[in-house]
């Protein structure tokens, strides 16, 4: 029987977590779910449990200290067995497509030489232009994909993980992925699919909705943040490769800071806010 390993990041979600977990096929009997709760000060936790009540394979962690690249490792490194065929991360603000997981686990199994899979967003204006982008550039969505149970565990072998300070999992872990641990010049796209039988629904920006104008504004001073953060990365995998990522990327900020301009137009007002938190952190 193929043991599935699922993980959910959950920060402040106290409003979509029990729609992520109705969406989820939480009777799987090969499956464990890790509700991966962290930094919050809201409701989830409880929310969780609730949504979650008399499922033995359902694991709420209550993580004090926030970070989703943060979560990530305590999650690959500490709560894995190593016995997982395949580990399932989606985030929890995200309702998944029935037969996603199913459809991830088969992609990989039926391409053995691969390191991860990527589910497709399905709703949204820019959806079919993000589903088309993932099946020629092969890159993932934070909110659903895949790992080998095998990939992973090269990764444990060898200690890595991410910078617990980095935006977002996926650009850098899709990376990971391509170049099978090794520096960009070992880049090979094969390496990850675009799976087209798992799909995601994300919350979309209203103009009805208040609530979300403010969460598109933290997202897109966190998205400039990410910008900057990626040339590093990006800079340490061209040269080092993976064994050349910090624990902190901020260690390398003063580095960085003097190379860094704003872009221009609107774009530039959340650059300077991100350059100004990453002084801070510095």
């Amino acid at each position: 029987m193929t043991t599935v390993a699922v993980a959910i990041f959950a920060h402040q979600e106290e409003r979509r977590i029990a729609g992520c977990l109705a969406s989820l096929p939480l009777d799987r009997p090969d499956t464990f779910f890790h509700v991966l709760v962290n930094g919050s000060t809201d409701a989830t936790v409880e929310r969780a449990r609730h949504a979650a009540r008399g499922r033995a394979n359902v694991i709420i962690h209550d993580i004090l200290q926030g970070g989703k690249s943060r979560t990530w490792n305590h999650m690959v490194h500490d709560l894995l067995t190593g016995s997982e065929d395949a580990v399932i991360f989606l985030d929890g603000d995200a309702e998944i497509a029935a037969g996603s997981f199913e459809a991830l686990v088969a992609d990989l199994a039926a391409h053995p030489a691969a390191n991860a899979a990527a589910g497709m967003p399905m709703n949204g204006r820019m959806a079919p232009a993000y589903r088309e982008a993932l099946r020629v550039e092969r890159g993932l969505f934070g909110d659903l994909y895949a790992l080998s149970g095998r990939f992973l565990g090269e990764i444990r072998a060898r200690g890595l993980r991410l910078p617990e300070d980095l935006i977002g999992d996926d650009g850098l872990v899709a990376a990971l992925a391509h170049t099978d641990l090794k520096p960009d010049d070992q880049w090979e796209l094969e390496r990850v699919l675009a799976c087209e039988g798992a799909g995601f629904l994300a919350e979309q920006v209203s103009l009805l909705r208040p609530s979300t104008w403010r969460m598109q504004y933290k997202r897109m001073t966190s998205y400039s943040v990410r910008f900057f953060q990626n040339r590093i990365v990006s800079d340490i995998m061209t040269r080092e490769g993976p064994d050349g990522l910090p624990a902190r990327l901020a260690s390398l900020y003063p580095l960085w800071l003097p190379r860094f301009r704003p872009r221009p137009g609107l774009t530039g007002w959340f650059d300077r806010r991100a350059l100004g938190r990453m002084r801070t952190a510095a």
